[in-house]
């Protein structure tokens, strides 16, 4: 018997483990799995295109990390609680994942989401600096900081990893005991309360609990329950090169940072030396995940040319070396949803990452886990009854 099995058969009243399917082998999906099988369910994790892949919302090749989030407490302690599972997670695993870099805040005029978040970090022990821009630029001489009031400077954030660590998660499941398949849901409907789930193989989907990560995907199959209400949104994300032998953008001498003025831009250096990462937070166009144009913009490149060149001047020749077209699956109001189906209490459904929920993943895995185990109810912040008053 495998460890914590018998932790979960007694509880179940020393019946057989408790078998649970997780549909999405993303941040959200590999995570919860893995903290199921760990804690000794029987775990059938399934994605249709693999963990990782280049539709998924986890896909790419870095996620910044960070735990300034503005006036909710809430986030800033799940960030915290992440923070110390990427770093348990990189001990045993043999490759390096969270790379600690540091985020070094900017702000033009209104400093109010990061200055909401600094009591939450001192009272849980996060180190940070205020730091004067002049001093800043002293520090940093690469970046110009003209136009910047205040710079805050979070010792603990930095990058993720993204599609390496939902392929390494998906093979930590396998290895101790998990399944993993490669199929696709093609329908769900309830059965006298219990979901008849079927595959793209022609198979059905047999569990005692199914979890339903599917990030944009989820729209489309809970229509009644989610529907538009998780909106796929287009972004872009650009790579610029360094000159040969600078090594000013690497993150052995910048951190990742964010620019908060008339727009939300941020940046991982170095980007496991694929190049100078560089996007724009502010929600694109909608998208179609499965079949959409991943060709990046002209324009939105020369934005972030532009960008490039105003805030880091010894990039200003910096050839563009590639770009990728991802998306956010955005709820409402950008906070995650964790609830049962309301008509298959049987059923968990886990997504609305809307840009922000990669860096969650172990710890948001974690939180559903257990309510998957427990059976227990929701958090009512992340409950699908806050969006009663969204359209579909």
């Amino acid at each position: 018997m495998l460890p914590g099995t018998a932790a979960v058969a007694a509880q179940r009243g020393n019946r057989a483990p408790l078998r649970v399917a997780v549909v999405g082998a993303g941040a959200f999906g590999g995570w919860t799995a893995l903290h199921l099988r760990r804690a000794g369910a029987l775990v059938t994790l399934l994605d249709a295109w693999g963990p990782g892949n280049s539709r998924a919302s986890s896909g790419g090749e870095t996620r910044v990390i960070r735990t300034i989030y503005g006036p909710t407490r809430k986030y800033v302690e799940m960030a915290a609680r992440a923070l110390a599972l990427w770093r348990e997670w990189d001990q045993p695993a043999g490759e390096q994942f969270y790379r600690r870099t540091g985020v070094l805040w900017m702000t033009s005029a209104d400093d109010s989401y990061v200055r909401q978040s600094l009591p939450f970090l001192r009272e849980l022990g996060l180190e940070f600096e205020q730091i004067d821009p002049s001093a800043a630029a002293r520090r940093w001489p690469q970046i110009s900081f003209d136009g910047i009031a205040s710079v805050c400077f979070e010792h603990e954030g930095g990058y993720l990893a993204a599609r390496h660590a939902c392929d390494a998660v998906a093979r930590e499941l396998v290895r101790i005991g998990g399944t993993y398949r490669q199929t696709a849901v093609v329908s769900i409907r309830a059965n006298r309360g219990r979901p008849d789930v079927r595959l793209s193989d022609g198979s059905r989907l047999d569990a005692d609990r199914f979890v339903f990560a599917c990030g944009p995907w989820l729209g489309r199959l809970f229509p009644d329950v989610i529907g538009a209400r998780v909106r796929a949104t287009r972004q872009e994300v650009f790579y610029f090169g360094a000159p040969a032998g600078d090594d000013r953008f690497v993150e052995s001498h910048l951190p990742v940072w964010v620019d908060i003025g008339e727009r939300f831009v941020y940046g991982i250096p170095g980007n496991l030396y694929r190049g100078f990462k560089i996007a724009d937070d502010t929600r694109g166009p909608e998208f179609d995940p499965t079949d959409g144009d991943r060709n990046p913009s002209a324009d939105l490149e020369r934005a972030m040319r532009a960008f490039v060149i105003r805030r880091f001047p010894g990039l200003r020749d910096a050839p563009l070396l590639g770009a990728e077209v991802c998306q956010y699956e955005n709820s409402p109001d950008g906070h995650f949803i964790i609830d049962r189906h309301p008509a298959m209490p049987d059923v968990w459904i886990a997504g609305g990452g809307s840009g922000h929920g990669f860096k969650m993943g172990p710890a948001l895995g974690e939180i559903l886990a257990r309510q998957v185990r427990e059976d227990a109810s929701p958090d009512p912040f992340f409950a699908l009854a806050r969006l009663a008053a969204n359209t579909l």
